[in-house]
C-alpha cells in the first residue's frame, strides 16, 4: 500500500496497457457477445440511388427456415422519429426528415428498406433475397454544381431545393480590394473525392431488453456512447435513464462510428418490439454502402498577393456534397475547415463561402480530421503554385508569410487565437532530416538531363484547431452539444486507483495515457491505476471522442480531478499528523510536514483513514475522491512541417514515395510510443487519400468501388518507411501543456504528396494532378501537357 512511484510517467513510452487482451484474443468486440435466445438481424438495402417504393411485400421472406419476424419501412416507421441532427449551421438549413428505414422513397443505394430477423445471421441474409420489393426509377443527383441550377431533379422534392446551406464568412478587408492592389492573382480548383472509412472492426450492435422494468442495454461498436444514448431516447421515445449504452473494445472508427445510425434505432425498436436480444454486424461490402462518406468537395480558391510573395488575400468557395441526408454533424464539417484555410500564414483578407449540396448518395459526415485536411490541401496546394507562378522556393515563400515564434499568441485572420507555436524550429528541423538542398540539386540534375523518372519534392506546413472545444464557440456555431469533458478519480480503501473518463476510446491508448497522468499527481505506481470508460452506467458523464479532442480536455479532466484528490487528502493528512496544511509537502505519493521528514503519511494510507473514518474532524467527508468537469478555454493547435519526395515514371505514370520526413509539434508528450503510433496511422490515411482512395460512383448513381478489390486501402507495403521527430511548445490552454495528435499526420500529408507529384511533373507543364494521383490520371495530365 506504501509503494510509490520511482520516476515520472509523463513522457514515458509506457507499453499500452490495452494490449495485452487485444493481441490474446481475451477481448470483446460487440459481434463477441453471444446472450440467451439472441437474434440477428439483416437488411435489405436498396440497389437504386434514387426511386420511390411502391410495392414491399415480406411475407415470403418470413416462411424461410429459420426466420422469426420481418419488417418493412411501413412496420417500424410508428414511433420512431427522424435520426438527428446536431448541427443546423444557419438558421435556414434545409432539414429533410430522415428515417431510420425509407418508408416511400429511397435515395441513395444502401438506403435500408426492410430488416429480417432470424435466429441466426445466416438465415437472415438468406431470406433477404425473397423480399419483394418494386421501385418506381427517379433520376438521381450526382454533381454538385449541376444539382443547383434550376431545373435540377430534387432529392426531397418537398424541399423544392437541393441547396442545404450557404454558410459564409468574411474578415479584414475585402478580397476586391487587396486583389485590386495584388501584383499577382492565382485561381485554382481542387476536387475533394470521397472516401471510405474502413475501420477494422466493422460496425456492430447489440441490444438487451430488459421487458420488466423497460429497460435497454445497447452494445455498440460506437466512439460516442453519451451521445448515443441521447440521441436513442429522443429517437424512440425510451426515456434516458432507461437506456444504457456500453461501447466495448472498439476497433478504431476515423470519425466513421462518431455517428447514430439507422441500424442502431432499428436494432432498438426490434428488440422493443420482439422482447428479444437482437444483434446487427455489418459486412464489409455492406459498410462501403451504409456507414457514412468522408470529404467529398470541390474547391475553388483565389489568392491574391504581391510580387516578393507577401500574401494579401484568400478567397475560398465550397460546394460540399451532404449526400441524401444530414446525419449527425454533417453539415458543419466543411464549417471546421472554414477557419483553417488561412493556416499559419497572415494576410489582410479572407473570405469563405461554403454551400451544402444534396445529392442521391451515401450521406458524408466526419472522416479523420473532419474539414481540416479539406483546407490544409487548399492552402498548401495554392502556396506551392504561388511559388511557382514567383519562381520561389516553396520553402522560402512560406517562410515570408507564416506568423514567427515571438509573435504567439496570435489571433489569425480568421478570428482564431493561436496560443503557441514555433513553425520556424519544426521547419529546420524537418529540411535538416529530410535533406532538401541535396534532393533539389539531383533534382535540377534530373530535370536538365530528361529523366523520364522524375523527382518531386512536396512541402506542406500545417496547423489545426482541435480539442473541441470552448462550449460558447461551439453555441456561437450553433452546435447542439457543448465541448465539456468529465473524469473522476476514486481512491480505493487498498490503496488501488479508479480513473473514470467520459472518453470513450477506440484504439488511442486512453488507457495507458490516463493511467500515466493520474499516476504521475498522486504519485502512486502505474500499475496501480485501472481506467474505466465506455459505458453510460459506470462512466455517467462524458462527450466522448473525436475531433483530437481526448487528451487537451479528457486528459486535462484528469489530471485537475487528481489535483482535487491531492487537495482533499491534504486536509485528512494535516489532521493526521497534527500539522497546519501550510505546512505539509506533497511529493511522490508521500505527505511530510516542513523541517519533519520524518512525520509522513502516504497518499494510500490517507484513504485508507478517509475510508475507516475512525479519526476525521467534524465536517470533513470519509473520501477523498474527486471529480472535474473541464471545459477548455481554446482550441489546441498542434503543427508541423512535412516533406515528401517521389519518384514519378512519366512513362507510366506510376509513382512511388521515396522519403517522407515530418516534425510534429503536438506540445508536452505523454507517451512517445503512442504519439509515434497515431503520426504513422495518420499517415497512412493521408497517403492513401493523395495516390490510392476514391470512392466512385456511375451515372445511375451505383457505388461502383463497393469492395476492397476496387477500393484501394493501402497496406504496410505501399507505404515508406517515415522519419519522424518532434519539437515541443507546450499549449497555453491547459495545465497538461498537450495538443491533439490523432489527426495531425492525416492533415499533413496529402498536400505534401500531392505536391511532390506535380512538382515532379511542372516542368513538363503539369499543375495538377486530380486525387487520387493514380497512375492512369498521372499518364493522361503528363499526355495531355505534351499534347
Amino acid at each position: 500500500m506504501t509503494h510509490q512511484a520511482a520516476e515520472p510517467e509523463v513522457g514515458r513510452s509506457r507499453l499500452r496497457k490495452e494490449d495485452a487482451r487485444l493481441i490474446t484474443g481475451q477481448t470483446t468486440w460487440t459481434d463477441n457477445i453471444q446472450l440467451a435466445g439472441l437474434l440477428h438481424l439483416a437488411v435489405l438495402r436498396s440497389p437504386m440511388a434514387h426511386a420511390r417504393i411502391t410495392r414491399v411485400d415480406v411475407s415470403p421472406a418470413r416462411r424461410r427456415p429459420g426466420v422469426v419476424a420481418v419488417f418493412s419501412g411501413a412496420d417500424l416507421a410508428e414511433g420512431l422519429g427522424s435520426l438527428p441532427c446536431a448541427w443546423p449551421v444557419t438558421e435556414d438549413m434545409v432539414l429533410p426528415d430522415h428515417p431510420p428505414i425509407a418508408v416511400d422513397e429511397v435515395r441513395y443505394a444502401g438506403d435500408p428498406v426492410a430488416v429480417v430477423v432470424a435466429r441466426d445471421r445466416y438465415a437472415a441474409a438468406d431470406a433477404l433475397e425473397a423480399i419483394e420489393v418494386e421501385y418506381d426509377p427517379l433520376p438521381p443527383v450526382l454533381d454538385l454544381e449541376t444539382a443547383l441550377a434550376p431545373d435540377a431533379p430534387l432529392v426531397h422534392a418537398d424541399k423544392g431545393t437541393n441547396r442545404c446551406y450557404t454558410w459564409p464568412l468574411a474578415t479584414g478587408e475585402s478580397f476586391a480590394s487587396v486583389r485590386d492592389r495584388a501584383d499577382v492573382v492565382l485561381m485554382r480548383r481542387y476536387h475533394q473525392q470521397r472516401l471510405i472509412p474502413n475501420a477494422m472492426e466493422p460496425r456492430a450492435v447489440v441490444v438487451t431488453p430488459l421487458a420488466a422494468s423497460g429497460e435497454y442495454t445497447v452494445y455498440s461498436a460506437t466512439q460516442i456512447p453519451h451521445i448515443l444514448r441521447i440521441m436513442l431516447a429522443t429517437v424512440t421515445g425510451i426515456p434516458e435513464q432507461k437506456l444504457r449504452v456500453i461501447a466495448p473494445d472498439v476497433g478504431g472508427g476515423f470519425g466513421s462510428k462518431l455517428q447514430v445510425y439507422g441500424e442502431e434505432v432499428l436494432a432498438l425498436a426490434i428488440a422493443r418490439k420482439l422482447g428479444r436480444p437482437v444483434k446487427w454486424t455489418e459486412s464489409r461490402s455492406e459498410g462501403y454502402l451504409a456507414t457514412h462518406h468522408g470529404r467529398g468537395m470541390i474547391q475553388d480558391v483565389e489568392v491574391a498577393a504581391t510580387s516578393e510573395g507577401r500574401l494579401l488575400g484568400l478567397k475560398v468557395d465550397l460546394l460540399a456534397d451532404m449526400g441524401a441526408y444530414l446525419m449527425l454533424v454533417t453539415p458543419g464539417i466543411p464549417i471546421l475547415g472554414a477557419f483553417m484555410y488561412p493556416a499559419i500564414y497572415k494576410m489582410d483578407a479572407y473570405e469563405f463561402t461554403c454551400t451544402g449540396v444534396f445529392t442521391t448518395r451515401t450521406p458524408t459526415d466526419a472522416y479523420r480530421g473532419a474539414g481540416r485536411p479539406e483546407a490544409t490541401y487548399a492552402i498548401e496546394r495554392v502556396m506551392d503554385e504561388l511559388a511557382a507562378e514567383l519562381d520561389l522556393d516553396p520553402v522560402e515563400l512560406r517562410r515570408r508569410n507564416w506568423i514567427r515564434h515571438e509573435e504567439f499568441p496570435y489571433t489569425t485572420i480568421a478570428g482564431l487565437t493561436y496560443d503557441s507555436g514555433d513553425y520556424e524550429a519544426a521547419t529546420a528541423k524537418a529540411l535538416d532530416l529530410f535533406g532538401y538542398d541535396a534532393l533539389r540539386a539531383e533534382q535540377r540534375e534530373r530535370n536538365r538531363r530528361g529523366d523520364p523518372v522524375r523527382l518531386g519534392i512536396g512541402v506542406s506546413t500545417y496547423t489545426e484547431m482541435c480539442g473541441l472545444a470552448p462550449s460558447r464557440v461551439l453555441r456561437d456555431l450553433k452546435y447542439s452539444a457543448g465541448g465539456w469533458e468529465a473524469a473522476s478519480i476514486r481512491m480505493l480503501p487498498t490503496g488501488k486507483v479508479e480513473v473514470v473518463t467520459g472518453t470513450s476510446p477506440h484504439g488511442q491508448g486512453h488507457e495507458t495515457c490516463w493511467s500515466q497522468i493520474a499516476a504521475d499527481v498522486l504519485g502512486v505506481p502505474f500499475e496501480d491505476v485501472e481506467v474505466v470508460h465506455g459505458d453510460t452506467r459506470t462512466a455517467p458523464q462524458g462527450m466522448d471522442t473525436y475531433g483530437s479532442r481526448s487528451l487537451a480536455v479528457g486528459g486535462e479532466a484528469v489530471h485537475r480531478a487528481a489535483t482535487t484528490v491531492v487537495e482533499k487528502a491534504r486536509k485528512v493528512a494535516a489532521h493526521l499528523l497534527e500539522a497546519s496544511e501550510q505546512d505539509l509537502e506533497f511529493s511522490g505519493g508521500v505527505f511530510s510536514v516542513k523541517g519533519s521528514p520524518e512525520a509522513r503519511r502516504t497518499i494510500q494510507e490517507i484513504a485508507f483513514a478517509a475510508f475507516t473514518n475512525h479519526d476525521l474532524p467534524d465536517g470533513v467527508e470519509p473520501s477523498i475522491n474527486a471529480e472535474h468537469v473541464v471545459d477548455p478555454e481554446n482550441f489546441s493547435y498542434p503543427h508541423g512541417t512535412h516533406l515528401c519526395a517521389v519518384e514519378v515514371d512519366t512513362e507510366t505514370g506510376q509513382t512511388r514515395i521515396r522519403s517522407y520526413v515530418c516534425v510534429d509539434d503536438v506540445g508536452r508528450v505523454v507517451n512517445p510510443m503512442i504519439v509515434e503510433g497515431q503520426v504513422h496511422g495518420g499517415l497512412a490515411q493521408g497517403i492513401a487519400q493523395a495516390l490510392y482512395e476514391e470512392a466512385v460512383y456511375d451515372a445511375e448513381g451505383n457505388l461502383v468501388s463497393g469492395t476492397m478489390a476496387d477500393y484501394l486501402v493501402p497496406s504496410a507495403a505501399d507505404l515508406p518507411d517515415f522519419v519522424t521527430d518532434r519539437t515541443e511548445t507546450p499549449a497555453a490552454s491547459n495545465a497538461l501543456g498537450v495538443k491533439g495528435v490523432g489527426e495531425a499526420g492525416t492533415i499533413a500529408s496529402t498536400p505534401a504528396v500531392v505536391n511532390a507529384v506535380v512538382d515532379a511533373l511542372r516542368p513538363l507543364g503539369v499543375h495538377d494532378v486530380r486525387m487520387p494521383c493514380t497512375p492512369e490520371r498521372v499518364w493522361r495530365e503528363v499526355k495531355e501537357a505534351s499534347a
